[in-house]
């Protein structure tokens, strides 16, 4: 397995991250107009006070071409550099061409690569950051841009509270370019467990409305469908143990760790996993409880925020995990670069 020490890698920094909102602003008291539910429910067991819908007329694409102009813009690099694009999404605009393609076009992107990963969306936050940074690292693309985005909300069930509660739709964008060795993404680790495949999926079925008409989602007959409590027990079960063997492959301790940013799943859920890890929770940083569970945007846009109130600085040791459908989870270790870790000499 690689060492993040490993003095002959090529370093990958995360030049800039770049995120996108959607402008609606959906409260717990919204949903109880709609769903068998209630604001102090939602508080005490997820945390979620607000979340971000996207309008109608916004897809993916949208989404995802807005935050890597951001990141374009953070990193004052203009779009059209950019010699590969990644996104990383379970809702594309369409099943072909690629949802990256789309927002290329967008852009004005001409004449490079873009495809699209799908790693069941919430895990997307780490599985396509390191199928980005292995380009990177290969020497054969120079600035990756890897946007995670997803319209979570156009795949619902309007009568489903598990999922209604709990998403909300966002995308972000590493900007990812050669750093000096030893800076940058580190060893990464990556896992499926097949036995539970069906613990969060999108399941394709005829539903109906009590009134017997054909109820569809902005997707046709398929519908998010999730059991909260697999998810939850799955990661209480499975990610401190895992945090720790991250931690430990890429030679630290967890008292090296500046930072650890989980997938944005569940407010509660993050406390409970610093506290089975024995860290103090201002160790981490959360924004579920603002935009509601963004699928893999999660863990780039909490990043996003650290850099922006200086949670993360050059030399940061930062641990992102991210985990969700198909009992997916990944996680690596970032050592910030700093502005002079970039550059000809990288």
């Amino acid at each position: 397995m690689e060492d993040i020490a490993d003095s002959t890698r090529r370093g990958v920094g995360i030049r800039a991250i770049g995120g996108y909102l959607p402008e609606r602003v959906v409260t717990n008291a919204e949903l109880e107009q709609s769903l068998d539910t209630t604001d102090a429910w939602i508080q005490e067991f997820i945390g979620v006070k607000t979340r971000r819908w996207s309008a109608p007329e916004e897809w993916t694409s949208d989404l995802g071409a807005a935050a890597l102009l951001d990141a374009c813009r953070r990193a004052g690099v203009d779009p059209e550099s950019v010699d590969l694009v990644i996104c990383g999404t379970y809702t594309p605009d369409h099943h072909i061409p690629a949802t990256a393609v789309a927002i290329m076009g967008k852009l004005g992107i001409r004449g490079v690569p873009g495809f699209d990963v799908n790693s069941g969306g919430c895990p997307g936050g780490t599985f396509a950051l390191d199928v980005g940074a292995k380009y990177v690292a290969s020497g054969a693309y120079r600035r990756v841009a890897v946007v995670l985005a997803d319209v979570n909300t156009k795949i619902f069930d309007p009568e489903d509270r598990t999922v209604g509660v709990i998403f909300g739709d966002g995308a972000a964008c590493y900007l990812l370019e050669p750093a000096t060795t030893g800076a940058g993404v580190g060893t990464t680790l990556l896992r499926s467990d097949p036995t539970g495949y069906t613990t969060a999926y999108v399941k394709r079925e005829k539903r109906t409305w009590p009134d017997g008409s054909p109820k569809q989602s902005a997707f046709g007959d398929n519908f998010a469908h999730m059991h909260g409590r697999g998810v939850r027990d799955f990661a209480l079960d499975r990610v401190p143990g895992f945090v720790e063997e991250l931690v430990k492959t890429n030679h630290l301790a967890l008292e090296d760790i500046d930072l650890i940013v989980f997938h944005q799943a569940n407010y509660r859920l993050i406390h409970v996993l610093m506290e089975r890890l024995g860290l103090p929770v201002d160790r981490t940083m959360t924004n579920v409880q603002k935009y509601g569970n963004t699928s893999g945007a999660g863990v780039p846009l909490v990043l996003r925020e650290a850099l922006d109130s200086g949670r993360i600085k050059a030399g940061s040791n930062v641990v992102i995990v991210s985990f969700g459908a198909g009992m997916s989870h990944g996680g690596t270790v970032i050592r910030w670069a700093a502005e002079e870790d970039f550059g000809p000499a990288a």
